[in-house]
């Protein structure tokens, strides 16, 4: 029987959110044992095909729509829903004895086209910038793409690596290198700088309450899809994502919760440390 809390659907989810759907629908099963998924993990221009083409019932992306898949959507006549259940941030590393402490997108931009090839025009200590990528096809490229070239792909020599892992173990082990990941891969060795969204503002840590409020310049968004009218339990699984238990994994998975409130604890200076 289809509800939403039994039956049996498909979901595509793109590589970076794997481990974080399979959190999700492990602790559905457990909650309720009628509903079974097949998680399936694809592209997110994949992900979003099946969707449309009704082979597959919810899909996770880490980034929004793009014109054209919207496009796509409006020729045929097709609705989908949308909900934001996590935020993530871009963030920016490099080597852990690098002088350098903040970049802006805008000197992002030079350094992945080529413009800005020694750390001396950053104010760092002089030595030639290796530029570091994930995946051509990921969404984490993708995103970069959107929010730092503005549409264009990067042009400078860059060492491509096929997985946030492997982006942060050449960035530290190449003192030149540079290299973006998302926020549960910025503290595995690398050291991750302060981003402004121009030179001359402010630059932000990307941590939680930075990334929760918006103030992080490259703060992204995680969605899940679903066609309107679809199989039910794939809103059912929608709302437990989006519930206190669900929200809960998300934190954590490393992510930051969109649907509960967020509580950011400070030490008081008058306490110490110890």
């Amino acid at each position: 029987m289809d509800s939403e809390s039994s039956g049996r659907i498909r979901v595509v989810s793109v590589p970076e959110a794997r481990d974080l759907v399979a959190r999700e629908t492990e602790a559905f099963r457990r909650a309720y044992p009628r509903a079974a998924f097949e998680v399936v993990v694809g592209t997110s221009r994949e992900a979003v095909t099946q969707l449309l083409e009704q082979r597959a019932d919810i899909i996770v992306l880490t980034r929004e729509l793009e014109p054209e898949e919207r496009s796509v959507l409006v020729r045929g006549g097709m609705e989908l829903e949308g909900y934001r259940f996590a935020r993530d941030a871009i963030c920016v590393v490099v080597h852990p004895t690098s002088a350098l402490e903040n970049v802006s997108v805008d000197d992002l931009r030079r350094i992945y086209l080529g413009e800005v090839t020694d750390w001396r025009a950053l104010g760092a200590r002089p030595g030639r910038i290796e530029p570091v990528v994930p995946a051509p096809r990921s969404d984490l490229m993708t995103s970069f793409v959107q929010r730092v070239m503005g549409g264009a792909q990067p042009t400078a020599p860059a060492y491509r690596a096929e997985s946030e892992s492997a982006v942060v173990a050449r960035v530290v082990r190449t003192p030149g290198a540079i290299g973006f990941v998302s926020m549960a891969w910025a503290d595995r060795g690398a050291r991750a700088l302060r981003v402004s969204a121009l030179t001359g503002l402010p630059y932000w840590n990307a941590d939680v309450e930075k990334v929760y409020k918006g103030q992080y310049p490259l703060t992204r968004a995680c969605n899940l899809y679903v066609r309107v009218g679809g199989a039910k339990l794939a809103n059912g699984l929608v709302t437990w994502v989006l519930s206190i238990d669900g929200q809960r994994i998300v934190h954590d998975a490393g992510l930051v919760p969109t649907e509960v409130p967020v509580r950011f604890a400070r030490r008081s200076p008058l306490l110490g440390s110890h």
